[in-house]
């Protein structure tokens, strides 16, 4: 028999004060939030740094704001335009409804704007942001998980970890919140950490944020495959072949692997290349 999601004993809501309820959904953004900012202040105490930690306090502040209103408006323009007839909607963040996407262009136009507004690098700036960025990617999916929402496609009970999710009718499914965790989260969050503590990454420009779009980019089209894709979006994937997580995962793809050859093919900071008369 396949496994049940309401067997679990999850609930989105972490706790009921009767006036005010705390959900899961937002602690995980907190969470990943916190232990980011916890993560680059260690960083930048590392020699090279492109940025103080008063920088690193404005980034926290401004990158929270790009987070949140990024994606709130990036899930309304990707995958539910309807909620730009009834702005009244848009704030309702309790109610889920958040893009990645949109949440990242959010960032970097916040990165941007502190880099433009202290005179900082905002290649090297995005090369420090980027290993904290799947922390917050994985407490993010574990947290639609929690919720029962994002499931997967319908598989087969052969499938050991298949699931049937409430509201997804009884068929089981691939709990593709939690390959979601494991690839854009846990992997990519240890990749990046490792690169930056263990190698000399930091010292090209460009190569942890090209590391960071790639990998995430070619996570989140793989496991779309798995994902049942949103609701109202179902036409627009079987009429084009792509999801449309897929389809906005190109462009970053694209970029990141720009980065990465722009990275690797020039020499690290603090290189001196000799001249022809030495």
């Amino acid at each position: 028999m396949p496994l049940r999601w309401d067997q679990l004993h999850l609930s989105p809501i972490a706790w009921d004060f009767g006036f005010f309820q705390l959900r899961w959904y937002s602690l995980a953004y907190l969470a990943g939030i916190m232990i980011g900012y916890w993560h680059l202040s260690r960083m930048i105490r590392q020699p090279g740094a492109p940025m103080a930690q008063r920088h690193a306090d404005d980034l926290f502040f401004y990158a929270t704001l790009g987070i949140i209103l990024g994606g709130r408006l990036g899930y309304a323009t990707f995958y539910a335009p309807e909620l730009w007839a009834h702005p009244s909607e848009l704030v309702k963040l309790w109610e889920g409804g958040m893009s990645f996407h949109g949440g990242l262009i959010g960032t970097v136009l916040a990165i941007a704007f502190v880099c433009w507004r202290n005179g900082l690098s905002f290649i090297r700036v995005c090369d420090y942001i980027a290993p904290c960025a799947p922390i917050g990617l994985f407490f993010g999916r574990c947290a639609n998980f929690v919720n029962g929402e994002l499931w997967g496609r319908v598989t087969t009970a052969d499938v050991p970890w298949a699931m049937i999710f409430p509201g997804a009718g009884p068929n089981p499914r691939h709990p593709s919140q939690l390959y979601e965790a494991l690839l854009e989260g846990v992997i990519l969050a240890t990749v990046l950490i490792t690169l930056f503590w263990k190698t000399r990454a930091r010292w090209r420009p460009g190569l942890l944020m090209g590391t960071f779009a790639t990998g995430y980019a070619l996570s989140r089209f793989i496991v779309e495959f798995y994902r049942e894709p949103d609701a109202q979006l179902e036409e627009f994937a079987l009429r084009t072949g792509l999801s449309m997580g897929q389809w906005l995962t190109l462009p970053m793809l694209a970029i990141g692997l720009t980065l990465l050859i722009r990275a690797l093919a020039r020499p690290p900071l603090g290189t001196v290349t000799p001249s022809p008369a030495d």
